[in-house]
């Protein structure tokens, strides 16, 4: 009697995934507006916030743009960032594939409380005046 398993192949190798976000993400997408907006501010501020020592931390412009994408689409919570982040196109192409953690994303947002609420401040007239400014269109 054969115990050979009568089915297609199945590789768990998992390289098959080949999707460029630049291709996916419509260029009037709002995730496109909070990456345009964040790139554009001096970030000098920054530098006294970080020591040169210890562990390279991300990048601030890439932790301002999640969180701000999370917070136009009602996401608080640093727990289902960090979901989104791994699990959303839209999240993935603003963090270039950065995996932060909640614990991560929770000290970075009470470090730059302030610097979070400014830059969240022009972006939404911006969104207005693209005709996205209801939360709803976001999700």
């Amino acid at each position: 009697m054969s115990t050979k398993l009568h089915a297609k192949s199945y590789n768990n190798n998992r390289s098959f995934l080949t999707i460029d976000p630049n291709e996916e993400i419509s260029q009037n997408d709002p995730v496109r507006v909070v990456d345009s907006i964040v790139e554009n501010p001096d970030l000098k501020d920054f530098r006294e916030l970080y020591k040169g020592k210890g562990r390279c931390p991300y990048h601030p412009k890439m932790m301002h743009k999640i969180i701000l994408y999370s917070y136009m689409n009602n996401v608080y919570s640093c727990r289902k960032i960090e979901r989104q982040v791994q699990r959303d196109i839209h999240y993935i192409w603003l963090a270039a594939q950065e995996r932060p953690d909640s614990v991560t994303i929770n000290r970075f947002r009470i470090r730059v409380k302030n610097e979070i609420n400014n830059i969240f401040t022009q972006v939404v007239p911006v969104l207005a005046k693209k005709g996205r400014s209801d939360p709803q269109r976001f999700q």
